[in-house]
């Protein structure tokens, strides 16, 4: 097999057809079809159901294997540039939506200063996303909620923050300057579905209290969430970063005692090495984080490890594989 043929089946995945491949490829259809018929054979597998123009299972595992594949051959690239004392190519970073409203502006105008040559591709989307992003090659590190549960990840915190009762003006509890979760027995919320760890956590210490949390509505998205609260559309307890102070409205927010804060992290995979762009993302990140993090109300940053970062702009060491830091 050769990287043609990856390209090719990775083009009809991704574009739906083989003609819209070639399109893609800048090349004849008959070229596609040719690359992923002599991959087909070398598999002895069928990778692409011609009648209804998708993946079959095997196909799907081919393509999840090339996007990572691909994704290690750009980190090659980049990293052969960072050998001449430049970081250059494109670094992929997810970001969960409440979190990205603050930090992906600065992160954008750190890495536009440091690394004017990296292209910086952001990614908004829910942890569970992220993970499955990142799982996958399509983006090299992930800031997300924790914790996470998947042995392939390398996680590290990156800050806490507080947790707040959004209420429409005419909401019972509007005028308070405190809630407990012992107030919010039997009123409608918006909450997360069931399995989500902050929703189990809620009714973890509901239990003991003889509370009952009433769903609204379950929600699958902090920041959706948070639009519907914004919007009087009912209640809802959100992490601090979900009601930045530019945001007007005349919705209130109340702190809620007696329940923890979120915490978010950073995930990189643990195989593979992170391209230069990447580790020049990570860091700047991380700076980000520890410098513009406690000017933002009930952020609290967690790195554990500022003082042993390397000097701000770029890190010039050769790559070192982070399964053998330590050893």
């Amino acid at each position: 097999m050769d990287l043609r043929q990856l390209n090719a089946v990775l083009a009809v995945a991704d574009h739906g057809s083989f003609s819209a491949a070639a399109r893609a490829l800048h090349t004849v259809q008959s070229n596609v079809s040719t690359h992923v018929a002599r991959l087909e054979k070398e598999l002895g597998v069928v990778l692409i159901d011609r009648s209804a123009g998708r993946l079959t299972d095997e196909g799907a595992a081919v393509v999840a294997r090339a996007r990572r594949i691909q994704a290690e051959l750009d980190a090659l690239a980049a990293d052969v540039a960072s050998v001449h004392d430049h970081v250059a190519g494109t670094g992929r970073v997810g970001v969960i939506g409440t979190t990205a409203r603050w930090l992906v502006p600065q992160l954008v105008e750190t890495m536009a200063a440091r690394h004017p040559r990296v292209q910086v591709v952001v990614y908004d989307a829910t942890t569970s996303s992220l993970l499955l992003q990142l799982a996958s090659g399509t983006i090299d590190l992930a800031v997300l909620a924790l914790p996470v549960a998947d042995p392939d990840l390398r996680c590290e915190p990156l800050f806490d923050e507080d947790r707040l009762l959004v209420t429409p003006p005419d909401h019972p509890l509007a005028d308070r300057d405190e809630v407990s979760l012992s107030d919010l027995d039997g009123l409608p919320l918006l909450l997360e579905p069931r399995g989500n760890p902050f929703r189990e956590t809620l009714e973890a210490l509901a239990r003991p209290l003889g509370c009952q949390l009433v769903p609204q509505a379950e929600v699958d998205g902090t920041r959706l969430m948070a639009s519907l609260a914004f919007q009087g559309f009912g209640a809802a307890i959100l992490p601090a970063s979900a009601t930045p102070t530019w945001l007007g409205g005349t919705w209130h927010q109340i702190p809620v005692s007696g329940i923890p804060g979120r915490s978010v992290g950073l995930a990189t995979r643990r195989r593979g090495l992170l391209s230069s762009p990447g580790r020049a993302l990570r860091e700047a990140l991380r700076d980000v984080v520890a410098d513009a993090g406690p000017a933002q109300p009930g952020i609290h940053p967690t790195i554990t490890d500022v003082a042993e970062r390397p000097p701000r702009g770029g890190d010039r060491r050769p790559p070192v594989n982070p399964d053998e830091e330590g050893r």
